[in-house]
């Protein structure tokens, strides 16, 4: 019987960018999205917007085969390695599970 460390995640990402770093924003997340795949991880759907009226610049749904994959991506060292870019880029993320 699977157990919740077994469970798949389905994960929405809001994101803002800080203000004149909307290319940069969606560079750097090209970068990191980049790694999803070799954490057992699939990125679903990516939008973008234009950040008015508070709504986010980005919307992202993805899903990790476990919470291990999803571990492990947050951990990688070459997205850690791109923490400075993404304070830079980055105003806000707000991350959640969902159910689709």
């Amino acid at each position: 019987m699977p157990t919740d460390a077994d469970a798949t995640l389905t994960l929405c990402c809001l994101l803002w960018a800080v203000p004149g770093e909307e290319a940069g924003l969606g560079a750097y997340e090209d970068a990191v999205l980049a790694l999803v795949a070799e954490h057992g991880g699939e990125v679903l759907s990516r939008a973008r917007g234009d950040g008015a009226s508070g709504h986010p610049h980005e919307v992202q749904l993805f899903r990790f085969a476990a919470q291990a994959g999803l571990d492990g991506y947050l951990a990688d060292p070459r997205r850690l390695a791109l923490a400075g870019e993404r304070d830079r880029v980055v105003a806000r993320t707000e991350l959640f599970p969902v159910a689709l």
